[in-house]
């Protein structure tokens, strides 16, 4: 059975997944509380890591997913970005960690412990430096693993942006810092997109659903950071706070313009320095 005919009585049911964090649990808080009457919709939430919800969206498996913008490049024959749901560094991004100050030539000579080669730290890193040496492992391991001697070098997505100096670990290079540098622009992180063959009549429904629920958590922040909290691998509440705040906010509930232009060119620039293996068509379900 095709899964958008997959219905709970007279529901159909619609799949959205995300990664199991704190700034995704709060912009998914209106779904996941029932706060939003979805009417003849049913949402079933899906949670795991972004490395593996890229994978499964390369599949097709998901009506809607979070996935990277980099991963995106290769969806777009099956899936459509929605005008909301934007992660963008605002002149701050995954960050390149390690024991002890390097520069840049000990940095190229180094191992770099990275969370995928789909995600968008990894091509902003490669955009950053093309003869970066990586090694993938999880996401949550990598600050442990250069602690302990593991890696070199850590690029830290997540909470560990914030964190890592709690590991005694020493800041090398902001990429969202070095993006914005180069080109006045947010760095384009993370995107939700929705299947193709969801249809003209359900993609806009399903994506109006989705925003009331962006705008649901931003109007009812201490109510959402109570949920997303529980995503929150054990931080301070106000860090916690601090790390939803510079990844949901109103960039999330439209990318703007400029927005736009970031991922089209973060693309660009991927296709330019040989990443990416053809231009990529970039469409928003407007």
């Amino acid at each position: 059975m095709n899964t958008t005919e997959l219905d709970r009585g007279d529901r159909r049911v619609i799949r959205v997944a995300h990664s199991p964090d704190s700034d995704d649990a709060f912009m998914f808080y209106g779904l996941a509380s029932g706060e939003i009457d979805t009417a003849e919709l049913a949402f079933e939430h899906e949670l795991q890591g972004i490395q593996e919800l890229n994978e499964r969206a390369m599949a097709g498996e998901l009506e809607v997913t979070a996935v990277s913008i980099h991963a995106y490049a290769y969806l777009t024959d099956r899936y459509i970005l929605l005008p909301h749901g934007a992660s963008m560094g605002e002149g701050y991004g995954p960050r390149l960690v390690s024991r002890e100050f390097m520069d840049r030539d000990r940095i190229r000579a180094s191992t770099i412990a990275i969370p995928g080669e789909l995600t968008s730290a990894y091509l902003a890193l490669k955009l950053w430096e093309p003869a970066a040496r990586t090694i993938v492992m999880p996401f949550d391991e990598i600050l442990e693993a250069v602690r302990d001697g593991r890696a070199d070098v850590g690029l830290i997505i997540h909470e560990g942006q914030l964190t890592y100096g709690d590991a005694g670990l020493v800041l090398l290079e902001d990429l969202g810092r070095w993006w914005k540098q180069e080109t006045g622009l947010p760095l384009p992180l993370g995107g939700n997109v929705i299947r193709r063959d969801l249809g003209a009549d359900l993609i806009p429904r399903v994506s109006d659903y989705l925003r009331r629920s962006i705008a649901f958590a931003l109007d009812h922040r201490e109510q959402a950071m109570d949920y997303a909290m529980g995503f929150a691998r054990g931080l301070e509440r106000e860090t916690a706070d601090d790390f939803v705040g510079m990844y949901v906010n109103q960039r999330t509930l439209d990318y703007g313009p400029d927005g736009r232009a970031a991922v089209k060119l973060f693309l660009e620039r991927g296709v330019e320095a040989g990443i990416l293996p053809e231009p990529v068509s970039v469409e928003f379900a407007d």
